[in-house]
């Protein structure tokens, strides 16, 4: 290897160290044995302009082992990104410090992708990837052509969302994705030995990705091989074999390099071992000039792709022209007249239907259940192995893969993605949900089937939990419509929320239309809003989600038989409903001292607005395999069951 190369690698070994140590805190083992990668990858290949770190046709590089953040935030200070000083690497793992203890996505940083979940960062990589195939098609080879390089270690590839993701990105034949596999035999309870023998190379080559073998240390090895990629025909594994902690005498090599600072003694002789002579944080002024030459190519590269886009940005613009409000409202003009039952699911479809029949930059997509979630419409281009022309993803059963794509798509560029799946499978999702509210990233998940209301499939298929877990995550707002009305006021909700993920939890059964009259308002926007009221003065408060509004309505008109009035409530957003202002909310939930709620699923989150006094319907235990209305019947989600107990409640 080169001397300089060798002094560059080695400012980020003991940045990294070095910012470890003072944080007595950290993963100084995977920065030490990838450095050389890096160095080799960011001096040569990687198109990117640190003055500029959103431009849009730079390369996208992935930390997916997040743990090893101190590399990415080492390359980010060299390379010249103003957003990484000397005195943020100095305050790593501190408060507020944006070199947090595992990337942070934050726009206009240079860090692509929150990080820490092992795996993610993969599934990022692939939405990246898929999304840049897509813009590619849209708008030229000569605008968009890049690349996206994801550093995964051995524990990414242990997690399940690891396969999917890869199996999806072969099969798409995803050509311009590089995985640089930090092979080194090490996970923090020791060698990867101890739980696993898996044959990486037959691995990788059965999802349709190429596998390359380099010494992780020898920097004309990894240059030749990266130079081969670049004109890949399918994604590839660079897998690099590497020493974790790199030229340290007596914990290289060791999980004890993994997870916790060297200690000043081992400090000193890694200095020695590795001929370098400087202090804490000193990066000497020869080399700190090489790397800011390494970032100032950047600019050159932009500066003639900036002279193409002056002449050709109508093509640009096109991913960017959305009318979602106009056609939504046109949507609720049309089916204000609708008389018929639907299910939401239906709903949701038919509002697809229209937004799909327009150019925008919608990106849709299900995890193999396209038919059931409705979330494919006639006017979907099917996206294909090696075609990229559509705008219709078909992920597999790949739920967890699905999401962590989809966080990639959406950060990628301006595009929307959405992707459908059965609400009962958000637990497979939560991980990569979680990571899009954490990034205020614009994603939203069609979740149907999403009560007992979906029968006979039993409990394992009925959500209780699902709802009530959901919306325990912070910038997420989880939607439950009542009707085709709502569901198209949700759906423009979620369009227009560019720094919140949504989830819209539809029905599979029949509902009847609660919105008679048409408004150019979203009341749903609101998060809840009076749907019925049976007389000027009410004794009861009935707050309801999704199908159980028309249980709740039933109710009322049938206590109104008795002289007991009421109204009710639609709630199809609590998070909404809660950032509402004080009167509007002393309007909804204290007109009346007696409150009840009705959701076919886990009361928990109802009571911050019945009280300890209110009445909650609901399910708090597993459901039951039946037709729906006789398990609504068990549960005693009945207007009948609801009617008597209301009695007794105003009575008390």
């Amino acid at each position: 290897m080169s001397k300089i190369h060798n002094d560059l690698a080695n400012c980020i070994r003991f940045l990294s160290i070095d910012a470890v140590q003072k944080a007595n805190s950290g993963h100084p083992g995977m920065p030490m044995g990838m450095a050389d990668v890096a160095t080799v990858l960011f001096r040569y290949f990687l198109k990117f302009n640190p003055q500029n770190p959103n431009w849009l046709n730079r390369d996208r590089f992935v930390l997916s082992a997040g743990h090893g953040s101190m590399l990415l935030y080492s390359l980010l200070y060299l390379t010249g990104y103003k957003s990484i000083s000397l005195n943020s690497i100095k305050k790593f793992r501190q408060l507020n410090s944006i070199c947090a203890g595992h990337p942070e996505y934050h726009p206009k940083t240079g860090i692509e992708t929150t990080t820490g979940p092992l795996g993610q960062g993969i599934a990022n990589a692939v939405g990246f990837a898929l999304a840049e195939e897509v813009l590619k098609k849209k708008v030229g080879k000569n605008l968009i052509d890049h690349k996206t390089y994801v550093l995964a270690g051995d524990g990414c590839l242990m997690e399940g969302i690891s396969h999917e993701a890869m199996s999806l990105a072969g099969h798409l034949k995803l050509k311009n994705l590089v995985m640089l596999f930090d092979n080194n035999n090490i996970s923090i309870d020791g060698p990867t030995s101890l739980a696993v023998s898996d044959n990486f190379k037959k691995r990788f080559e059965s999802y349709g990705w190429d596998y390359i073998l380099v010494d992780g240390h020898n920097e004309n090895q990894i240059y030749r091989t990266l130079k081969r990629v670049q004109n890949a025909k399918k994604p590839t594994v660079i897998s690099c074999k590497t020493k974790i902690g790199y030229g340290s005498p007596n914990k290289s090599g060791k999980s004890s390099s993994h997870g916790s600072p060297l200690g000043l003694d081992e400090i000193k002789l890694v200095r020695k071992a590795l001929k370098w002579k400087y202090k804490a944080f000193e990066i000497p002024n020869k080399f700190m000039k090489e790397w800011r030459a390494i970032g100032s190519k950047g600019q050159l590269i932009e500066k003639k792709w900036n002279k193409l886009i002056k002449k050709q940005s109508k093509k640009l613009n096109l991913i960017k022209n959305n009318n979602f409000r106009n056609i939504l409202n046109s949507e609720k003009k049309l089916a204000i007249k609708e008389t018929k039952s639907l299910a939401t699911r239906k709903c949701s479809e038919l509002t697809l239907s229209a937004l799909t029949n327009s150019n925008n930059n919608l990106i849709g997509g299900s995890a193999d259940l396209a038919g059931s979630n409705n979330t494919k419409t006639k006017k979907h281009k099917i996206i294909t192995p090696g075609n990229f022309e559509g705008n219709y993803i078909h992920y597999g059963v790949r739920e967890h893969a699905m999401s962590g794509v989809m966080n990639g798509i959406a950060l990628h560029s301006n595009f929307i993605p959405y992707g459908g799946t059965f609400l009962i499978f958000s637990d497979y999702c939560k991980p990569s949900i979680r990571l899009s509210a954490l990034m205020q990233q614009r994603v939203i998940y069609v979740m149907t089937h999403d009560s007992i209301g979906l029968g006979e499939d039993g409990p394992t298929h009925q959500p209780i939990e699902q709802l009530s877990g959901l919306r325990s995550i912070p910038n997420l707002n989880v939607f439950r419509p009542a009707d085709r009305i709502e569901t198209i006021e949700c759906w423009e909700h979620a369009l227009k929320t560019a720094n919140t993920p949504s989830v819209l939890s539809l029905t599979r059964q029949n509902l009847n239309p609660i919105r008679k009259k048409y408004s150019s308002n979203n009341k749903c926007s609101l998060g809840a809003y009076e749907v019925l009221r049976t007389n000027k003065k009410i004794k009861l408060t009935i707050l309801a989600s999704g199908s159980e509004v028309n249980l709740a309505i039933e109710a009322s008109h049938k206590l109104a038989k008795d002289k007991i009035y009421s109204k009710v409530i639609s709630v199809p957003c609590m998070e909404l409903f809660d950032k509402q202002s004080k009167s509007y909310k002393n309007k909804i939930l204290n007109e009346t001292k007696n409150k009840s709620s009705i959701e076919a699923g886990s009361s928990d989150c109802w009571k911050k607005y019945v009280g300890e006094n209110g009445k909650n319907f609901g399910i708090n235990e597993f459901g039951k395999s039946a037709p729906f209305k006789e398990i609504y019947k068990y549960f005693g989600l009945t207007k009948e069951n609801i009617t008597n107990k209301s009695k007794n409640l105003i009575k008390n």
